[in-house]
């Protein structure tokens, strides 16, 4: 099955085409309707505050409890520029301490603080929304990377919260093959080789 494969320990997986790749957010409806009018987050979405972007589906459903957390009732596709989501990683900072990263601890507060972004690696999901061996990526971005984000880097806003429900109607009516099949088509991002350096990718194909 899908969720038990082996996969390399971090790896991006996601939804993405040549130009643009698809990452999640869940919001409360006060901030999700207007960013569907309006293709762009507006008030009151707040730029001053770190906001996280998911490329994994099942990730996103672990975090928001299928739509079902307050204040995450509202499942959102958002289709941004290949261009920037790279320009986040190559610009990030890991969100903790690691030796093979960094020299020591003061070089991580270090660059911790002088960068727009962070990113960790968490445990990816099943389907079960139970955790899994290997990790997905989450991208915090605040400062300048939340303007380039907001400002140059969205090309589409969807509202999945429909499929979030289809997928757990059909898990709980012990429908697997119906939940996986409207899961989306999520595959490993090819970062370039610099940036997966940078981030801690894993480099085993």
């Amino acid at each position: 099955m899908i969720d038990v494969m082996e996969r390399p320990f971090r790896e991006i997986r996601a939804e993405y085409g040549t130009d643009t790749i698809t990452v999640y957010q869940a919001y409360a409806p006060a901030i999700a309707g207007p960013a569907l009018r309006h293709g762009r987050f507006v008030a009151p979405f707040r730029r001053e505050r770190m906001t996280w972007i998911k490329p994994s589906f099942r990730w996103m459903m672990y975090r928001c409890g299928w739509g079902g957390k307050p204040d995450q009732e509202c499942v959102l596709a958002i289709e941004i520029r290949r261009t920037g989501f790279e320009w986040a990683l190559a610009n990030s900072c890991l969100s903790h301490h690691d030796a093979d990263r960094y020299a020591d601890r003061a070089a991580w507060s270090r660059e911790l603080r002088r960068s727009p972004v962070r990113v960790q690696w968490d445990p990816e999901r099943d389907l079960d929304l139970r955790p899994l061996p290997h990790r997905s990526l989450q991208v915090g971005l605040s400062g300048e990377a939340v303007d380039r984000y907001v400002d140059d880097w969205i090309v589409d806003i969807r509202d999945v919260t429909p499929t979030a429900h289809a997928v757990r109607a059909r898990l709980t009516g012990n429908d697997r093959a119906g939940a996986w099949a409207l899961l989306p088509d999520e595959r490993p991002y090819p970062l370039p080789p610099d940036v997966a350096v940078h981030i801690g990718a894993s480099t085993e194909s």
